[in-house]
């Protein structure tokens, strides 16, 4: 009796993990796909040092560390287009128009590939949006990641 048991166990076992017994529509059938998460991962950088560098950049703009913020920018920062400004006297242009709160807001926006930059907010990556408000660009320059860009217009 021991020996039947045993074989229908087996058997069971086998047979049921063969396919054999599977309908035909559930082989047709594809996994469900989250289009909107596609869309997140081809948009933001999941790159390491990435989001290694965009966490220490969100740190020195909220405590406003100007030395910390010029060792990961660019020497001609733009930071303004009109007049076109770049370089130094980005600080003090940030003080005198209260910006840091902007650019903090900005920094938390999701990035998007535009080029050979990674932005944000995502709108401006988007050309048929014709979008002028603030953004920042950052991209990799001599193998490391570097703000380039904090502009309106």
């Amino acid at each position: 009796m021991k020996k039947i048991f045993f074989f229908f166990l087996v058997s069971a076992l086998a047979l049921g993990g063969c396919g054999m017994f599977q309908s035909k529509n559930s082989k047709d059938k594809k996994p469900a796909v989250n289009k909107r998460a596609d869309a997140k991962l081809r948009d933001e950088n999941s790159d390491v040092d990435f989001q290694a560098f965009l966490g220490r950049l969100k740190k020195a703009v909220a405590a406003h560390d100007a030395s910390t913020l010029a060792s990961m920018m660019t020497e001609n920062f733009g930071y303004s287009l009109n007049p076109d400004k770049s370089g130094d006297g980005v600080f003090k242009y940030w003080d005198e128009n209260g910006l840091w709160t902007e650019l903090d807001a900005i920094l938390t926006e999701r990035f998007a590939k535009k080029g050979e930059y990674w932005v944000a907010p995502p709108q401006f990556a988007d050309e048929s949006l014709n979008y002028t408000g603030y953004r920042v660009g950052i991209r990799r320059v001599s193998g490391s990641w570097k703000f380039v860009y904090f502009v309106n217009g």
